[in-house]
This record gives structure tokens, sequence and C-alpha cells, in this order.
């Protein structure tokens, strides 16, 4: 991982800067190594002309991922900041404990379909339910793309190969089991629709918990043909956004105006808010039973709907459960992390006698 504040990337005294004097090229990472095309790489210019624009620190980032093509672009943005790649499924983990190693850093977690809803599934419910703040980001393209395109667990019914074989299994929705689980902020959206992306993203990074950011990805080499409900073409002709969203920073005095009875707002915990402008109907994303409803529907119509799902912004982040101190645990002197000799031998002694230790609830 790296140490300290990010060397400024040499750029033209001309180049704009943002609201902390870097360039949109200090968020830039390396140079893409995915296929041309790739719905990835399309995520990955979102995220570094959101962190800009918003003003992200990258030295106060941690990227962290697992692995698939998707768990790759991570080092694709923010080359300044933290980094940990996980292995297959394993990064709500990592997330869990950098969260507790060291509570000021933002977490951005880079996950795919079958990182996120095969062998990740539980690791990924666990940390909806703790409310781990992390903005966690599922490229979403229904195959496996770095062992010849198998369908993932989100392909939908009906969907096939490039070979022309057809899945028959119900797909997971990671919204649906996200929203359930009570996840504070969710969100689905599609690589190609960089305006409804980008405020996704800037909202998704105010929020104290976890964030699950569902971006549908297509495969350009296993599934942008005929027959793929991944596809570009597919997406492009079935998408339904729910709402125009526009996002209003806490440091940005701006006035929106739109005509009354047209738009929701919700606020964020920081002070930031986001707007969002009725389109096809006047759509509450504080409601879970509504959203539920709506995903439901926009399935049995075989339509898939884009935009903030659901927002609770006011749940209590892991944290906080855990009542950690003030400063960030990975700073702190290892005299005062350690439990002296002590401590640990009145823990050994109440666990063999069992004196002053508390039955869970429900017995054994």
């Amino acid at each position: 991982m790296s140490d300290g504040t990010p060397k400024v990337a040499a750029t033209g005294a001309a180049a704009a800067r943002n609201r902390v004097g870097l360039t949109r090229a200090d968020y830039d990472g390396a140079k893409s190594t995915l296929c041309p095309g790739c719905g990835h790489n399309a995520i990955t210019a979102a995220i570094i002309q959101a962190a800009y624009e918003v003003g992200l620190q990258p030295h106060e980032v941690a990227k962290l991922s697992g692995i698939g093509c998707s768990s790759k672009t991570p080092a694709y943005f923010l080359g300044h900041s933290h980094g940990f790649n996980a292995v297959h499924g394993r990064m709500p983990s990592i997330a869990t404990g950098v969260r507790v190693a060291n509570h000021k850093l933002m977490l951005i977690g880079i996950s795919g379909d079958g990182d996120t809803a095969s062998i990740g599934l539980g690791q990924f419910c666990h940390l909806v339910r703790r409310n781990v703040p992390v903005v966690y980001i599922i490229e979403n393209n229904g195959v496996y793309g770095l062992t010849k395109g198998q369908f993932s667990a989100t392909a939908d019914v009906g969907s096939t190969t490039k070979g022309g074989s057809v899945n028959e299994l119900m797909p997971i929705d990671c919204c649906a089991i996200a929203i359930e689980l009570g996840c504070g902020f969710v969100a689905r959206s599609f690589s190609g629709d960089q305006k409804q992306l980008r405020p996704l993203l800037k909202a998704a990074f105010a929020h104290r918990g976890t964030a699950v950011l569902d971006v549908i990805s297509p495969c350009v080499t296993f599934a942008d043909h005929e027959g793929s409900s991944k596809s570009y073409a597919y997406v492009k002709e079935h998408d339904a956004p729910l709402h125009d969203i526009e996002y209003v920073p806490y440091y940005e005095d701006i006035t929106v105006e739109y005509e009354p009875g047209t738009t929701r707002e919700v606020q964020m915990p920081d002070g930031s808010h986001i707007y969002l402008k009725k389109l096809a109907e006047d759509y509450d994303p504080t409601s879970r039973e509504r959203a539920l409803q709506m995903i439901h529907e926009a399935r049995a119509e075989q339509k898939l709907v884009t935009g903030l799902l659901y927002a609770e912004p006011t749940l209590k982040p892991f944290e906080e459960e855990l009542s950690l101190v003030e400063a960030p645990l990975a700073t702190l002197p290892l005299e005062q992390v350690r439990p002296p000799k002590s401590v640990l031998e009145a823990v050994m002694e109440q666990l063999k006698t069992g004196k002053g230790m508390t039955a869970p609830a429900g017995g054994g």
C-alpha cells in the first residue's frame, strides 16, 4: 500500500484544477489491458471524472478488488491511492478489515458478477448487513470473461452464449438482495450512460455506509451478441431510467430548478444533495417496498430499470457499532492495541470458569 500524499502529475500550467488543487490527470492510473470497447473501461473513466469533480484526495482512498476482469480495473484509476487485490470473492472481508484498521479512508471496492454473485455471495451479504462503508461497484456482464464466457449467476433466463447454449437458471439480482438486507444506497446503471453513472458515483462517495452500484457492463468478447441480455444493443433498447439525476456537493451553493411536483431530493450525511427529476413516474427512492416492487415488475416486463433504486442515508455505519476510537487503529502504538498479559490471563480464566460471560440469546 502506498504512503503519504500523492505526487502531483506533471501537467501544463493551463490544466484545470479542482477544489483540492489536482488535475484530472492526477486521478488516472495505469493503461488498461482490457479488451478495446470493454464496458469496464467506461466505468473506470466515470470513476476518474467523478473523483476529480468532487475533489477526492487520492491518498485518502483505498481501492479493493477480488478476481476477474473487473477486479483488474482498480489499477486503471487513482494511481496514487492505496490498493489491495484480494482472492476470488473475498474482497468484502478485506474491506471490513481495512475499515476497522483505518476508518478515515474512503473505500472503493470493484467486483464482478462472478466475484460477487457466485463465490463471493456470502461475503457480499454480510458486508451489506453490517453496513461497512464502502462504495461497492459490481461490473456486471453476465459472463466469466477470464474463463471463456460461461454464464455467471446474474445471467438472465433465456440468455445465450456465443456458442448458442441457453441459460435456464434464474438470475441473482444483487440490487434486490442488497435492498432486502437493509443497504442504505442501492443503484443500477449502464456503462454506456455516463450522464447517469457519474452523479450516482458522486452520491455513493458521499454515503456513510455500504453503497451498492450494479453497473451493466457489456463484454465485447463474449456477451455483445444477439441473444445476450447484457449486450450493448440489448441494454440500450431495454433501459428504462427512473429519473434524470443531478448531484450537488455540500461545498457548492447551487439552486436546482425543476417544475413543482416533478423532482425528489435526497440529502446525504455530508450535506450533499441528489435531485431526481421524474421521467415516467413519480418514484420514491426512500421506499424499500416500492424499490423491490419496481425490480420485480421490470424483470417481468424484460426491462432494465436504472437510477437510484433505494436510499436511506441515516443508517449507522459499521464502525459506530464497534465503538471505535477516533484515531485510526493503524496509527496507534502497539502498547495501546495489544492487551497486557494480565488482561489476557483474565480472559482465559473467564473461558475456563464461565464466570462473567454472557450466553448468546436463544441458547448455545
